[in-house]
């Protein structure tokens, strides 16, 4: 079995900023704090930059001061969706429907997002229910902790041993090319987000491209 793990923003698709936008709402009025510091969000969890945003506003990074802020984000984030102009990126629709129509591949999620985000953004642009596990960005700081959560809940979909030579990462930015490292995955960094092709190619994934428009060296690398 061919397992591969797609990130969500900038790759699968481009929210047009509601993401960010929800959060940072959220930040503001449940803080009732002005925003004066911008965080680093590109290929991050979410429980990391809701970290920075809480220490560089000098609040306390508790359990309570967390779920306060996930809460806040979950519940603006629909209608941030509809207010962005996002979309689903290049190509896309028609690669999952070309892994799916594999008998072999299985297709889950290697996201910063919390579990709860993801399914929203998912199913705002009608992508749910393409994927039948992952790894997210409630518990964890760094992404690669994410990616041993991917390949837990890969193991534990297929009940079957995954070896590492095929997992397959999608993502924008390289670290999610870090991250497959980590678990000994092979990756496609695709410059659908705020990195260059150049900028990819330099953290070697075995493959980079422009987008999906074409997938056709994508799928020709899979068994």
């Amino acid at each position: 079995m061919t397992i591969c793990l797609f990130d969500i923003d900038g790759t699968l698709l481009a929210s047009g900023g509601a993401g960010k936008a929800a959060l940072e709402l959220a930040f503001t009025e449940t803080f009732g704090i002005s925003l004066r510091v911008q965080i680093s969000y590109a290929g991050r969890t979410d429980r990391a930059i809701a970290r920075d945003l809480l220490h560089h506003h000098e609040i306390e990074h508790t359990a309570e001061n967390w779920e306060k802020l996930r809460a806040g984000y979950l519940a603006r984030l629909p209608a941030s969706l509809n207010r962005h102009n996002g979309r689903v990126l290049p190509g896309i629709l028609a690669l999952l429907e070309a892994l799916q129509r594999r008998g072999n591949v299985t297709l889950g999620l290697l996201t910063g997002n919390v579990r709860a985000g993801a399914r929203v953004k998912l199913g705002h642009f009608g992508l749910f229910d393409h994927f039948a596990f992952g790894g997210f960005g409630d518990l964890h700081f760094d992404r690669d902790d994410v990616a041993r959560e991917a390949l837990a809940a890969a193991r534990s979909h297929v009940g079957e041993s995954v070896t590492p030579e095929r997992i397959w990462v999608i993502g924008d930015t390289p670290l999610d090319v870090k991250c497959a490292r980590a678990i000994g995955a092979n990756v496609v960094a695709v410059a659908t987000g705020v990195h260059t092709v150049e900028q990819l190619a330099d953290a070697r994934p075995e493959l980079t491209l422009r987008d999906f428009s074409d997938s056709t060296a994508f799928l020709d690398l899979l068994p």
